[in-house]
C-alpha cells in the first residue's frame, strides 16, 4: 500500500509556534532550512509504522530526500516527478490525476492539507483501488487523531 506524503501544511503545519531542537542533518543541509524545526521529528517513526511504502508527494521534489528524510529519519523515498504545466482542472487539486496515474490501481493513502471533496469523489470514481485521500489541518500538520484515521483504514486493508 502507497502513502503519498505532501510536506507543506501536512509534516510542516503553517500555525505551528513549537519549535523542536534544530541539529545538523547527515548531509548538513536540514539546520539551514529556516522552517524545518517546525516539524516533530517523531513523525518519521510514526509513519514508518504504518506500515506503508511511504512516496514523497510534494513540490519539494528532491529536496525532500536532501532535507526533510533525514530530519525525520526516513530513508530516501520515491519522489512522484509532476509532470510539466500540470494546471488544475476545475476543482480538482493538481496533484489528483498524477497520483492516481502513479498508483496504477495500487491501493494508496493520500495525506495532504489541500484535499477537497472534488478529490475524494474523482479518485472513488477514476481509481480501481482503494484510496483514501485524508486532509489534514494545515494549521497543525499531522495530529494524534490523523494517525489513528490512517492506521485504521491501513489495518482495515
Amino acid at each position: 500500500m502507497l502513502l503519498f506524503l505532501d510536506i507543506d501544511g501536512t509534516l510542516l503545519p503553517f500555525g505551528s509556534a513549537n519549535p523542536y531542537p534544530v541539529y545538523e542533518t547527515p548531509s548538513g543541509r536540514g539546520a539551514a532550512h529556516p522552517l524545518l524545526n517546525r516539524v516533530d521529528p517523531a513523525l518519521g517513526p510514526r509513519l514508518l509504522a504504518l506500515g506503508c511504502e511511504l512516496v514523497w508527494a510534494t513540490s519539494w521534489q528532491d529536496e525532500a530526500n536532501e532535507v526533510m528524510a533525514p530530519w525525520l529519519g526516513l530513508p530516501p523515498l520515491p519522489v512522484v516527478d509532476w509532470p510539466e504545466g500540470v494546471e488544475p482542472f476545475g476543482p480538482l487539486h493538481w496533484k489528483t490525476r498524477p497520483l492516481v496515474a502513479w498508483a496504477a490501481g495500487r491501493p494508496f493513502v493520500w495525506v495532504d492539507d489541500e484535499i477537497t471533496a472534488a478529490d475524494r469523489d474523482w479518485v472513488a470514481a477514476h481509481h480501481p483501488g482503494r484510496a483514501l485521500p485524508h486532509r489534514v489541518d494545515h494549521r497543525v500538520g499531522l495530529t494524534d487523531a490523523d494517525f489513528a484515521v490512517l492506521a485504521g483504514w491501513v489495518g482495515a486493508g
